[in-house]
């Protein structure tokens, strides 16, 4: 476990400006250069921070019951499990999405994409789906796996969220959207202050809206900035 913390709003996607906690896990598959949670994964210093984080400070065990207890504390009806990647960690999530969705909890859980959901958990919870782009410097052999794609496509609710930083990522976008059926498609502009999400934006509004899909921006930057626990 990388952060527990609330309450806040989710910040970005179909429930943005919703009321939630949050349970942030440490580990990812991936190694966005650009990602915004990188002290959850990257200890060598990969992404574009270059800082080298330390898993014995950033990462702790907690019980599950612990972890369902605090989350409960903040009193909120959405729980969002992010990361790093949840999905890495799907047997020991499903006790915690279970207990969640048995307190009335709504849950949704922030994803690559690259791994496909548990049954168990898919029946209670709805997916954000981030594929991530060419942009982020991973290899797509890495970053696109087809089959876990087709299973969030299959399921009722699944969201598909895409970083992007252009009008020319949107014909990357175009091409998944194409191949694997993804449904619910929004775009969100990369960066990480105000000024940076309001540049991207303005670029990718247009072409966007005139695709057919839905735009989210990043409401905890634009209230909060880089701060990590909001």
């Amino acid at each position: 476990m990388s952060e527990i913390f609330g309450p806040t709003v989710q910040g970005e996607g179909p429930s943005l400006g919703r009321r939630c906690a949050f349970a942030r896990l440490g580990g990812c598959n991936l190694s966005c250069r650009w990602c915004d949670t990188p002290y959850t994964w990257d200890w060598t210093g990969q992404a574009n921070s270059g800082i080298a984080y330390d898993p014995r400070k950033e990462l702790r065990t907690i019980p599950y019951t612990e972890v369902r207890d605090q989350l409960a504390a903040f009193d909120v009806p959405l729980v969002v499990v992010s990361g790093g990647e949840p999905l890495n960690q799907q047997g020991r999530l499903y006790p915690l999405v279970r207990d969640l969705r048995d307190s009335g909890h709504d849950v949704e859980i922030e994803t690559n994409g690259t791994i496909a959901p548990d049954p168990r958990i898919a029946k209670l919870v709805r997916f954000n789906v981030s594929p991530k782009l060419a942009h982020s410097g991973d290899p797509k052999s890495r970053r696109i796996v087809g089959n876990a794609l087709s299973a969030f496509a299959a399921l009722p609710g699944s969201a598909f969220k895409f970083v992007c930083r252009s009008e020319a990522d949107l014909d990357e976008v175009a091409a998944l959207v194409h191949e694997y059926g993804l449904d619910s498609v929004w775009i969100m502009p990369e960066g990480q202050n105000q000024t940076a999400l309001d540049q991207s934006l303005a670029r990718l509004r247009d072409a966007a809206i005139s695709r057919g899909w839905n735009l989210t921006t990043r409401l905890h930057i634009i209230m909060w900035g880089d701060r990590r626990g909001v």
